[in-house]
């Protein structure tokens, strides 16, 4: 399967705010899996699954900065791998303080 006909049959709620057109599965492999996982449905998620695999899906979820919380949980529990091993899981934001407490 290209790269084109992959991205054309991803849920059209995945990519509202870019011009689907101009994606490459291979060059945006990281967008595109990030927005799959924190924003697709489990049809989107067997697109990457067969076009990428999922020591591909790992290896760039491992170098993402920012994941959700559930979509870490997920692709950790499907790969057996530890979430220490995730650049995300670091790189937390922090919860500031009420001014008053």
């Amino acid at each position: 399967m290209s790269s084109q006909e992959c991205i054309s049959k991803f849920s059209p709620n995945l990519f509202w705010d870019s011009d689907s057109s101009v994606l490459s599965m291979d060059e945006h492999s990281a967008y595109i899996i990030q927005r799959v996982l924190e924003h697709g449905q489990m049809s989107d998620w067997r697109l990457i699954n067969q076009y990428y695999g999922l020591d591909k899906i790992v290896e760039e979820c491992k170098l993402m900065r920012t994941l959700d919380p559930v979509c870490l949980s997920f692709i950790t529990t499907i790969s057996h791998t530890k979430e220490e091993d995730y650049r995300c899981y670091h790189f937390r934001q922090s919860f500031p303080t009420p001014w008053n407490s």
